[in-house]
């Protein structure tokens, strides 16, 4: 597993700040996202899943993220383009800055506001409703014990 600690102080804060979408509850959302999609341990879904990365991004995403999203938001896209060796889905478990970024842009896509940080129930129902939707298999409820497993009651 890698450090949690070390993954949102050299992976995630950065990632955010390069591509100028840094807040404290981005952050902590992203931190979330990855504990509970691969425990920072999972490169590649487990089982026949399409998903890559540690926050278990599906390439059909992260290729809809770039067609009609990013596409449309040049500077964007340069910023994100510029974390990664090749802007593709395989990159999205080789190049972890680029993951993040990925993932921020995909929260980025929804119109609802970023639960506040420290509220990490509304992060498991915003994860659940947003990244996971109503299709995946993850529960909030497992969310909450991920957080809880990896980050007891603190909130860093």
């Amino acid at each position: 597993m890698i450090d949690i600690k070390q993954f949102r102080e050299i992976v995630i804060r950065p990632a955010l700040k390069l591509i100028k979408l840094y807040s404290p509850e981005a952050e902590e959302l992203l931190l979330g996202t990855a504990l509970q999609e691969s425990r920072l341990q999972y490169l590649k879904q487990l089982g026949t899943g399409p998903a890559l990365g540690v926050f278990q991004m599906e390439p059909r995403t992260h290729d809809d993220i770039w067609k009609n999203y990013l596409s449309y938001k040049p500077d964007l896209a340069k910023a994100v383009g510029k974390l990664s060796h090749s802007v593709n889905a395989q990159s999205l478990a080789t190049d972890l800055l680029y993951a993040a970024a990925m993932s921020r842009v995909h929260y980025l896509r929804i119109p609802e506001r970023l639960p506040a940080e420290g509220d990490i129930g509304g992060q498991a129902a915003y994860w659940k409703q947003y990244y996971n939707t109503y299709l995946g298999a993850g529960t909030e409820e497992e969310y909450l014990e991920v957080w809880k497993t990896y980050m007891g009651d603190e909130v860093i």
